[in-house]
């Protein structure tokens, strides 16, 4: 696994450049992330290039022996251009552009911005497609970030429009779909379909899931764009996208099709501050990050394009745009980078080289401080990179479970939560992590991925379960577990006509005949946990696996598949993929609460994401390569397994 970090040579007096090489080389980095937000200086005015300082940065870079990543510089489209079309930006939910003054100042779907784009991405790829520094290509920043995947501008409006008409035959076809019967929403032709804003209460639910489908597709287009350019005139260097954090606005398995690298910005205590958790995980945590936030992204991004995946942006200090922002426990900063690798990263680059003293992220700190001088993120990756060479090249190998991500999914239960609690992503974390709990290796894939050599696999909610999938997860001879609201609507975002799980029925014979939402605070007790948040009424003959005090069954078994009916909390969860575990035949070490392992080809890695030591038990067989059976905080062991 390489190291590196994002540098913006434009932010610096030239004369600082080659000595800012030599000490990335000197601290162990190998590669370098530019020019992503450069467009102001790449093209001052309209058809006025000025490559002579980038070209003068690539060549200090690549003499220093730094590898370069290459941004194109769309996600900053400069204040000229923004004049000369003002409609190119997006407008939000509430009719408000979203304009100049920041970044991603951009609506997808804007035809006259995309020829800018296709023209400053051909000018940048030509200049520098066969530049001998140039290894990989960046497209763009962080697509969606700042909630611009959604614009209800006269441009996505048409775009919509266009889309309806290549995904439905006609619009009584459409109308059909919609249950537009319903409240007079009838519409007499395409042309007459506006976005799903505006409107005096809830928007119909199946325009906007249709909206969302439409708003994600315009984010993979985009960026085909880009690549399309890239291969043609760049044929030999990587693709890459630098996707978020619980970021599900567009379908980056669809995006991932077109990379030949997924990466992500990882933000541990960021996240932890401004996600889900409770406030007893966010005290616990606060330096440290949820022990799984960053193995979560890890697997998932993993999944998203072909097993190649790479850490764009590492955290390597306090973040500036959290609603509080501490510093990193010492050693968090090493373990992140070597958690990355024992998931299979190629790259882990920090964000940023040094902090800058001036605009929005002055509080964000670098590897370097705005004085020059080295950070305690710089020691750590320092580290760092003296581990990664002991450790040595590793392979990446299929995990023992698959779980199934959906980015349709988690739109069509933001559309329709029918409680304020039920989250999507939530749900799907927490399942995961109870795998970790168990120590089990997971790879996070999306539904229409290859199942076969997985042990288990876990859904843990699809509300659109297509036949293809349901064929294939009968034809499994793994266990299986499919979790709540899963089958509970059609591809139009209707009610099943034989109820939820719909044609999942033919693989489990039960029917969901009522759900309920639960307030925070009200649970029921199950055989060997509790249940909150929701509860679905089941009717079968199927004796239940699990129940609730009250007698009714909440899990249920036919084969090797299970259903759940309920949102579990951990106790369940633990109990319930242990009994899949053993079916199996897999071993699982149920963990303590604040360490995580990972298993890589033949090594071991052990991360204590606590502030107390831990001890391992002691085996006669472990060989130790880095650390040993006790653990301090923030601290890492990895040996080979016996």
């Amino acid at each position: 696994m390489k190291l590196g970090c994002c540098y913006y040579p434009e932010h610096w007096p030239e004369d600082m450049w080659a000595g800012d090489a030599a000490r990335m080389v000197n601290i162990g980095l190998s590669r370098v992330r530019i020019g992503e937000f450069a467009w102001s200086r790449i093209e001052p005015q309209p058809g006025q290039y000025d490559w002579d300082w980038l070209d003068r940065a690539i060549a200090t870079l690549g003499d220093a022996g730094l590898e370069i990543i290459l941004g194109t510089p769309t996600a900053t489209p400069p204040k000229w251009l923004v004049d000369s079309m003002p409609d190119m930006v997006a407008i939000d939910a509430d009719g408000n552009p979203r304009g100049f003054g920041s970044r991603r100042h951009y609506c997808f779907s804007h035809a006259g911005y995309r020829k800018e784009c296709e023209r400053i991405v051909t000018a940048m790829v030509q200049r520098y497609g066969d530049h001998p520094a140039i290894t990989a290509w960046q497209t763009d920043n962080e697509y969606g970030c700042h909630d611009t995947v959604v614009s209800y501008s006269d441009a996505a409006a048409q775009g919509f429009r266009r889309w309806l008409a290549e995904n439905y035959p006609d619009v009584d076809a459409l109308n059909s779909a919609w249950g537009n019967v319903f409240w007079s929403m009838e519409y007499p032709d395409f042309e007459a379909v506006d976005p799903p804003n505006l409107t005096v209460t809830e928007p119909n639910p199946a325009h906007v899931l249709d909206y969302r489908r439409f708003a994600s597709d315009e984010v993979v287009t985009f960026n085909r764009l880009q690549a399309d350019i890239i291969r043609a005139h760049s044929p030999d260097r990587d693709i890459i996208h630098n996707y978020m954090g619980f970021f599900t606005e567009f379908d980056h398995h669809k995006v991932g099709q077109d990379l030949n690298v997924a990466s992500w910005d990882s933000y541990p205590l960021g996240f932890l501050e401004q996600f889900f958790f409770s406030d007893d995980e966010k005290h616990r945590y606060a330096r440290q990050g949820h022990p799984d936030i960053a193995a979560f992204h890890h697997d998932l991004y993993r999944g998203c394009a072909n097993g190649r995946w790479s850490v764009m942006e590492q955290q390597p200090g306090p973040v500036n745009w959290a609603r509080y922002n501490p510093a990193p426990l010492p050693g968090m900063v090493r373990l992140w980078t070597l958690e990355a690798m024992a998931h299979g990263a190629e790259l882990v680059s920090y964000f940023r080289w040094r902090q800058a003293p001036f605009a929005q992220e002055q509080m964000h700190a670098g590897l370097l401080r705005p004085d020059n001088v080295e950070d305690i993120g710089a020691s750590e990756a320092r580290q760092a990179a003296r581990d990664i060479t002991m450790l040595g090249a590793l392979e990446n190998d299929r995990s023992e479970v698959a779980l199934l991500f959906s980015y349709e999914a988690a739109w069509l239960l933001e559309t329709q939560p029918q409680g304020q609690s039920f989250r999507y992503l939530e749900l799907v974390f927490a399942m995961y992590s109870g795998l970790r709990r168990l120590g089990l290796n997971v790879d996070i894939v999306a539904p229409e991925a290859e199942l076969d050599g997985y042990a288990m696999v876990v859904a843990p909610t699809l509300p659109i379960m297509l036949s293809s999938l349901i064929a294939r997860l009968g034809a499994l001879q793994v266990p299986v577990l499919i979790g709540p609201r899963s089958g509970s609507k059609t591809d139009d975002f209707s009610i099943p006509a034989n109820l939820a799980p719909g044609e999942l029925q033919d693989l489990i014979p039960l029917k969901i005949t009522r759900v309920e939402s639960l307030r925070p605070g009200i649970t029921a007790k199950a055989d060997s946990g509790e249940i909150s948040r929701w509860l679905e009424h089941v009717e079968t003959e199927l004796t239940a696996e699990t129940g609730l005090e009250d007698g009714r069954g909440i899990l249920f078994a036919s084969g090797g598949l299970r259903y759940l009916a309920a949102w579990p909390d951990a106790a369940l969860l633990e109990d319930i993929f242990g009994r899949m575990a053993a079916e199996a035949g897999l071993s699982v070490d149920k963990l303590p609460q604040d360490l995580r392992m990972r298993r890589l080809g033949d090594l071991c890695f052990a991360f204590n994401y606590g502030t107390q030591t831990v001890e391992l038990p002691e085996t006669a067989n472990r060989d130790y390569i880095l650390g040993s059976s006790r653990i301090a905080p923030a601290d890492v062991a990895v040996w080979k397994a016996g």
